[in-house]
This record gives C-alpha cells, structure tokens and sequence, in this order.
C-alpha cells in the first residue's frame, strides 16, 4: 500500500497522519451540526470535542515518549517518527484519557450528558472510519494471510518499519472491513437523528454497533501485538468490544425520565371562522 502520502523535499507526509486529520477535520463539523439538531450549546460542544482531540494526542505522544526513553535519549531526532507509531494498548490509552477529561468537562459545565454522548455518536464513528482508511494505507493493525481476490500486499519498507506489517504476503483488508462498517454506523445515526424516542438512543447505538464491530474484525486481524485472553480465546479488543455492546445495551433501556417528548403540530382547519354573534340589547 503507499504509507507516504506524498514528500516535500526531505519531509514525508504519512498516510496515517493525512487521513486521520481529515476525518478530525469532517467529524468537527459533524458535532456542530449534531449539537444543533439537539438543541446543544454549540460552542460547548465544540471545546468538549476540542479538549478530548488534544487530551488524546499530548497523552499517546507522552506515553510512547515514556515508553522509549532510553533510545530517545541517544537519538533525540526519533522524537519525529513517534508520530507514526501505531499500537493498540496506545489507542486505548488515549480514548481513556479523552473519557476521563471529557467527562470532568461536562460535570463542570454541567452538560447532559446522555445527550452530549448522542451529539458525539455520529462524528466519532466517522472519524474511527477515516483513521482505519489510513491504517490500511500504512498497514497498522493488518490482517491475517489470505488468498481472497480482494487481498492486499504491502511491499514498501516503510510499513514494515513503522507497523511490523510482513512484506510480500497477501493480507486481509480489515482495516477497509472496519472503516466501512463505521461509516455505515454514522450514516445509520444521522437517518436514526429525528427518530430517536430517548436520549442517549444515538450513543448506545454507536456503543453497539462499533464493539460488535471489533469483536468481529478482530477475527480478521493478525494476533501479533493484540494481547491474548482467556488462553487466547479472545483478544484484549474483544473484550473491549463486548465492553461498549453491554455499556449501549444500558444506554438503550428505556428511561420514562429521558424520554423525548415531541409536541403535536396544531391541526389546520381549512374552513373559515365562524362570524361572532353579536347580541342585541335587551329592554326592560
């Protein structure tokens, strides 16, 4: 696949990095239209959307940093390519990191927060879809050997150097497995938007539908780096995803207390108004 999008003199620019800010760049202006249709302050949104996208990046920067510091130290300049390292226990690390902040800002703004979670559903999932687009394209969480007609090869040094991924051996494309099914989970909230009966409806979709898309994707993806459970009957994003399925099945019991309800638009009634009747003064 092509991990370098294109260079500028001696600078490359990673696919990774390139589609992953894009689908940032979509997924903000999704939220704000989002907060808008749920009646959401939409500057608050949009700094919780800010706060969260910042909070996650500085915290896997600093982790890897942590992680390699020994060779960091002899070789200051590989501070550079950390950027392009990819590994799943980060990006768990960093959506907690994000949760955690998040969270503490809609406590202060005192926010609600099973619609706050609705606002971001849609935007998340798409955004997940545009960052397993640039996986594929650097080969970051690759698949298992196969001989499907759709498979694909890596052969550029660069993605074996930046995601260990084998060069030569056809792949599944599990990441365009994953990135289809979140866009389709996006389109899904948006058409579910005006339909919704309770908020936190949209959440506890987007919850459901994304672990039950780990759990099964994982089935697909090569095990090295995955973390093996329960004498490797599942792997650590499988659990995961069983996680956000029964975290969404909470979401989606039904509460009387969150309850939309919609007012019924008065009727028209085409004929006209009956003239006043005017009295007529009595005499003693």
């Amino acid at each position: 696949m092509h991990p370098v999008l294109f260079h500028i003199g001696p600078l490359l620019i990673p696919s990774y990095g390139a589609v992953a800010a894009l689908g940032v760049l979509l997924a903000l202006a999704l939220v704000l239209y989002m907060a808008r249709k749920l009646h959401l302050d939409p500057n608050r949104i949009w700094n919780l959307s800010v706060i969260m996208l910042f909070t996650s990046l500085a915290g896997a920067r600093l982790l890897l940093v942590i992680a390699n510091w020994t060779a960091l130290r002899h070789h200051p300049l590989w501070m550079l390519s950390l950027a392009m390292v990819h590994h799943p226990l980060v990006g768990a690390i960093e959506i907690l990191l994000a949760l955690a902040v998040g969270g503490a800002y809609v406590l202060l703004r005192q926010m609600p927060w099973r619609t706050t979670a609705d606002a971001l559903a849609a935007p998340t999932a798409l955004g997940l879809g545009f960052e397993q687009v640039g996986a594929l394209l650097a080969g970051s969480g690759y698949g298992t050997g196969t001989h499907v007609p759709w498979a694909v090869t890596y052969t550029d040094p660069l993605a074996a150097r930046w995601s260990d991924v084998p060069l030569g051996i056809p792949v599944h494309p599990v990441q365009a497995y994953a990135a289809l099914c979140s866009f389709a989970i996006a389109l899904a909230i948006a058409w579910w938007l005006p339909r919704r009966r309770q908020n936190g409806d949209l959440a506890g979709i987007f919850l459901m539908a994304t672990g039950a898309t780990m759990f099964i994707t994982e089935f697909w993806r090569d095990p090295l780096g995955r973390g093996a459970l329960f004498r490797g009957m599942l792997k650590a994003p499988q659990l995961a995803g069983i996680i956000l399925v029964l975290t969404g099945a909470f979401l989606l019991l039904e509460r009387k207390s969150e309850r939309i309800v919609v007012e019924p638009y008065p009727v028209h009634d085409p004929r006209p108004a009956p003239p006043p009747v005017v009295q007529s003064p009595t005499h003693d």
